[in-house]
């Protein structure tokens, strides 16, 4: 089982974001949110995924950036989770609307609960 984050799976195109979150669905496991469209790539990945934290909630470079860090860990540790349960191809951004600075493992969990209702949410469509 290959655990990587490659270039192509990150969420990079502009007409794509704006897309996302103009016409998304999103889910939620507080402090985490998922939006997320259905889509179609030319290279052949199941998704691509983009992680989002907010300057107004945390002023410091420093802290967004290392919330960031472990949301793409998490995403990195769990993302078979999704390769292994969904069809099509989508595109999703994880954004953090929470307050407060959150350890990794309690982030891992939540992140595990967020793809879980994710896929809940995509089958019963």
């Amino acid at each position: 089982m290959n655990h990587t984050y490659p270039k192509a799976e990150k969420l990079k195109s502009k007409k794509l974001i704006e897309a996302l979150f103009s016409e998304g669905k999103s889910v939620s496991a507080y402090p985490l949110r998922m939006v997320y469209i259905k889509t179609h790539f030319e290279d052949n990945i199941p998704c691509k995924v983009g992680v989002s934290v907010s300057k107004k909630r945390f002023k410091k470079a420093v802290d967004r950036n290392h919330i960031k860090r472990l949301l793409r860990e998490a995403y990195r540790l769990n993302k078979w989770d999704i390769f292994n349960n969904i069809d099509e191809q989508y595109a999703f951004m994880i954004l953090y609307i929470g307050k407060d600075k959150l350890t990794f493992h309690e982030i891992n969990d939540l992140s595990k609960k967020l793809f879980s209702k994710f896929l809940k949410h995509i089958h019963k469509d």
